[in-house]
């Protein structure tokens, strides 16, 4: 089952930025790169049916977008730094509005949410809003065909995107009817697919 996660990173730098300060004036880059690793990494191996982008929202010049296809990646290491040099280099190229790679499978364009959400729709994926008052995954999972899962970071989903992404909203979704992390809930629906896919 192919599936896509869509990170909105509220803060995450759109200028590259210090490998040392990922969690400061890199915006909470660090959020993007768990989520990274928790979208594709398996033990020993890379998830191939796993398409990763996140929506970058911080100074000095938003949006932009980075888009991670697991079955093209390469390098790709499991530690923040490894992904966040990844990351730098795909900030440091010139951005159009069309995807630009950077390096196996890292690419680079200028999309809102909006045009990311319709690149989705457009290659069949349904739209999986996971908010804490959603239905219950366990309910609605057999359902999904090929999900992207949308989710904020630390910050949330700001409002006005909220409304972007329940026009779009196949389902919306709970992981838990508690707060957690972001990378937690890619663990989390990246199991709950596995264990009826596998088991």
């Amino acid at each position: 089952m192919k599936r896509a996660f869509v990170l909105i990173a509220n803060k995450a730098s759109t200028a590259p930025f210090k490998l040392n300060d990922l969690a400061g004036a890199a915006g909470r880059m660090d959020i993007v790169c768990r989520c990274i690793a928790q979208s594709l990494l398996l033990s020993h191996s890379i998830r191939k049916n796993v398409v990763f982008y996140s929506i970058l929202l911080g100074n000095p010049d938003p949006p932009k977008a980075i888009k991670v296809v697991g079955d093209e990646v390469k390098y790709l290491g499991p530690d923040e730094r490894n992904i966040a040099g990844l990351i730098k280099k795909a900030l440091s190229l010139k951005v159009s509005e069309n995807w630009v790679r950077s390096t196996p499978g890292f690419y680079i364009a200028r999309r809102s949410l909006s045009e990311i959400l319709n690149e989705l729709k457009d290659e069949n994926f349904e739209i999986i809003y996971l908010k804490e008052d959603g239905v219950d995954i366990r309910n609605v999972v057999k359902k999904f065909k090929s999900p992207a899962f949308i989710l904020g970071d630390h910050l949330g989903v700001p409002r006005d995107l909220e409304k972007i992404i329940l026009e779009f909203a196949d389902y919306i979704v709970s992981l838990l009817p508690i707060s957690l992390q972001a990378d937690q809930c890619i663990l989390i629906a990246n199991y709950e697919i596995d264990r009826i896919r596998i088991m």
